[in-house]
Order: C-alpha cells, then structure tokens, then sequence
C-alpha cells in the first residue's frame, strides 16, 4: 500500500470542503470494506482518504421520519438486519442485509458504501428498488433526493454529482400490505459474491416489483401491472410468459469467473419463481 494523506473531518461541512479542495484525488472511509482492498491492489490510488465515520450528520442510525424509515448512510449492515421495523416492514432489505460478506463485514460495511460502490451484485441494491427507496445527498449546491433506479449508472458509477455525498436512504412506508424477499445464487455459502441477486415485492392489488443484479452493467427494477405473477391460481406457463418480459434486461456478462451466462440466466427464473412463491405466502400470513 502506497503512502495517502489521511484526513477525519468532525462535520459534514468540513467534508465537502476537503472534497471540494482535492476532488478526484479524494476517496471517502466509511466502512472501508471495499475501500481498503482497492488500497492494498492498487486500483485505487487517492491522494488523500477521508474518514467520515464519525460525522454526527451521517449517523443519524434508523429512524421514522414523515411517513419513511431513513437510514443513515453510516448505518452497518448487522443493525439494519437487526432492525425490527426493517425486519418487518422491509423484510427483503434485512433478508439482504444479512447475507453481505461475512459477520465481520457487515459489522462494518455500511448501506451507503453498498450502494455508492455500485457493483451490479450489491445485495441491498435489488430490495432499495423494489421498495422504491430514495438517495438523500449532500453537496455543494445543498441537499439533493435521488430516487434509487436514477442512481446507478453502470458498474461503479452513479449519478452522484462531484463533491456530494451520500448522508441517508429512505424508504416510504407502504400504503398497504405486502409480501416481499430477496434471495441470491453463490458459488458457496459464506462471503461470496452472488452470481445473481434477486429481489421481489407484492402488494393487494397484484402488483408485482421485481429487481435483480449481477446480470448486466447494473440492478434492473421492472414492474408487472398484470396480475399474473401475483395469482395463486394463474398458469405456470403464463407466469413463465410473463418472468420472460421481466427478464429481458439481462444481460450477463461472458468474461464473469462466477458463473456462465447461461447458467445466471436459468437461475434468474428459478430464484425469481421462488423469490414470488415466498412473498405471496408472506402476503397470505399477513
């Protein structure tokens, strides 16, 4: 690892200045876990680190917030999937949550980190998009809301703006019931990164929400207003009619060590059968 200034700014207003002041040059530490390995490789070489971990605007943990559940972008993997009101009201966010990396990582990995990184295999990318989730950033122009299918660009580039940092995710608390999950294809058990992340969400109307990742550039979110995905009694060929038009977004990459397009492609079906059999059920058992 190669010598970098290391900075740890006590406000937010102080960390957009050393952003302002360094720009390209800067990368910000918060939980480090991706972070620290692109240090250690050398495919991140910044002039100057800056540690925002301890910065009270970002630590806001979860709280209820004007009809949402905001999420502060400092907030850890463990204490989302933790979170009661998560585990019950976002239940494919805390089912996500607690499959990233390792225990040890999600004791330090954070929501925001996940997103900002923007891999097409981040685990809470799939379960923000299905429960419509907006990005809260900061910046110098102020405060600015990004819904969550506007942020991801392609494999590590957002639409963040230079100099803005990511502060909170919301999620608006739904209108009525749903069932929702989130599941996911490994190579192993354990810290793997998926091959595919699947998310899904269904509501009283039928209405059915799908997102899934590590299949193309980035996360896909598409929703089916039929009804069909969503009815106990409707054809498994016109269900598979239907999982085929959700599906038509993907597009995994050949040169993938994880696993072959063909292979993520016959997954992307089962995991998203199976991802809308267990958030019907939920939606059954209230």
């Amino acid at each position: 690892m190669y010598a970098f200034a290391y900075e740890r700014p006590a406000t937010l207003a102080e960390a957009l200045a050393l952003l302002e002041a360094h720009g390209p040059d800067a990368r910000l530490l918060a939980g480090g876990t991706d972070l620290i390995i692109r240090l250690r490789d050398g495919s991140a070489r910044p002039a100057v680190v800056i540690d925002v971990k301890r910065i009270p605007e970002l630590c806001g943990g979860i709280r209820e917030e004007d009809g949402r559940l905001v999420i502060g972008a400092s907030t850890v993997m463990t204490d989302i999937a933790a979170d009661a009101r998560v585990r019950r009201r976002f239940t494919a966010l805390a089912e996500a949550a607690s499959v990233v990396g390792s225990v040890q990582i999600r004791n330090r990995a954070t929501l925001a980190g996940n997103i900002c990184n923007a891999s097409p295999a981040a685990d809470t990318a799939t379960p923000l998009l299905v429960y419509d989730a907006t990005v809260v950033a900061a910046g110098p122009g102020g405060l600015r809301r990004i819904p969550i299918d506007d942020f991801f660009v392609r494999s590590g580039v957002t639409t963040l703006a230079p100099g803005e940092i990511v502060t909170a995710v919301e999620l608006p608390f739904p209108d009525g019931p749903i069932g929702a999950a989130h599941t996911r294809r490994t190579r192993r058990r354990g810290h793997d990164l998926a091959s595919v992340t699947l998310s899904c969400a269904v509501d009283a109307t039928g209405r059915t929400r799908i997102a899934y990742g590590s299949v193309g550039p980035r996360p896909v979110l598409v929703v089916d207003e039929s009804g069909i995905l969503a009815d106990p009694v409707a054809p498994a060929e016109a269900k598979a009619a239907v999982l085929e038009t959700v599906f038509a977004g993907a597009s995994p990459s050949p040169r993938s060590m994880r696993a072959s397009p063909e292979y993520r492609l016959a997954m992307l079906r089962v995991l998203g059968a199976r991802a809308i059999a267990t958030a019907l059920d939920r939606m059954a058992r209230g």
